[in-house]
């Protein structure tokens, strides 16, 4: 048996320090990673008072392979993020879309004994991702979930270089929206509520900067082709229509409760879509790391020791908001 220690949500909201011990031999293409880093993600804060172990943006080193795994060594820098499985036969699995699979496991639904705030876990070779060696651990990690979100809203639904991209919300989420937008040559325009932000954002990458709070109505340059939406509170769309270009996409991409509402007539006579969408496929999350790596998107983070105190430190300066975007856990030696 193979023993390791993982911090887990309680009832209480307070983070648990657990052994887990799990199968010495490994079967099919499982894969024994050793956790050097783990990014923090708000998802986490959801799940705390849950009896599961957190964490779900890994970072690690392969100690040990399964029979059938016959790609990783043990050395090499793997990451994982979301999605741990999918049944590999029904059409969303077969066009490369498996994280829409009926079967699909996923955080906090599935594996609910492993995560990556922990010292070690077991996956499948299928669901782990290689890091470029232009990706630190520090970097690595938050990609694997907020990056790899971000990533999908703009390669999955076809961003053109041409567009103008608005990015809502400088945050965990928004800051790597931006950096990705720019990157791929695309014109960013960013919505944040006051003028507090404006600096970072346009070294982030922004061409453009508008401040929200207490304006009736927005200006902008070009009117905006997509909009990623980054906050949990809901835009006002009083001041957001009037600046989407006709036929424009609408991505929300952060975790709220309750429903998402646009007004009726907008939506219809400017012919706009509202896109769904969560982490990204396997295909796109190795295209997300590649692409993070040649053009040099890394987050901007702040570590925190991978211990019992460093978890409930990072998830409650998270949970107040007092992190500058992303939160890492690293392991100590």
């Amino acid at each position: 048996m193979v023993t390791f220690t993982a911090y887990k949500g309680h009832k209480s909201g307070k983070i648990q320090k657990s052994t887990i011990t799990k199968p010495d031999k490994l079967e099919g293409d499982q894969v024994l990673v050793k956790i050097t880093a783990s990014g923090v993600c708000y998802t986490d804060i959801h799940f705390k008072t849950s009896d599961m172990v957190l964490g779900h943006e890994g970072i690690g080193v392969v100690e040990k392979v399964g029979p059938t795994c016959k790609v990783l060594k043990p050395g090499q820098r793997v990451g994982w993020g979301y999605t741990h499985d999918s049944c590999g036969h029904c059409q969303p699995c077969l066009r490369g879309d498996e994280i829409y699979c009926p079967q699909r496991a996923m955080y906090a639904e599935a594996d609910l004994d492993q995560g990556s705030f922990a010292s070690h876990a077991i996956w499948r070779k299928a669901f782990l991702f290689e890091i470029p060696d232009a990706l630190s651990d520090e970097q690595a990690a938050p990609l694997q979930c907020g990056g790899a979100t971000v990533f999908n809203a703009l390669r999955a639904y076809n961003t053109q270089a041409t567009e103008t991209v608005g990015v809502m919300g400088v945050g965990g989420l928004g800051h790597l929206a931006i950096k990705f937008a720019s990157k791929m040559g695309c014109r960013v325009v960013v919505l944040s509520g006051t003028e507090s932000k404006r600096a970072e954002a346009m070294q982030l990458g922004a061409s453009e900067f508008v401040a929200t709070k207490g304006k009736k109505q927005l200006k902008v340059l070009q009117p905006l082709d997509r909009l990623l939406v980054t906050t949990s509170a809901q835009p006002n769309w009083e001041q957001i229509m009037p600046i989407m270009a006709p036929c424009a996409s609408i991505h929300p991409l952060s975790i709220a409760d309750g429903n998402f509402e646009v007004p009726y007539m907008p939506l219809l006579t400017k012919g706009m879509t509202i896109q769904g969408s969560v982490v990204a496929p396997r295909h796109v999350h190795k295209d997300m790391l590649e692409f993070a790596a040649l053009h040099d998107v890394k987050p901007v983070t702040q570590t925190f020791p991978l211990t019992e105190k460093g978890v409930a430190e990072a998830m409650d300066k998270l949970e107040k908001g007092e992190l500058h975007f992303r939160a890492v856990l690293i392991a100590q030696k």
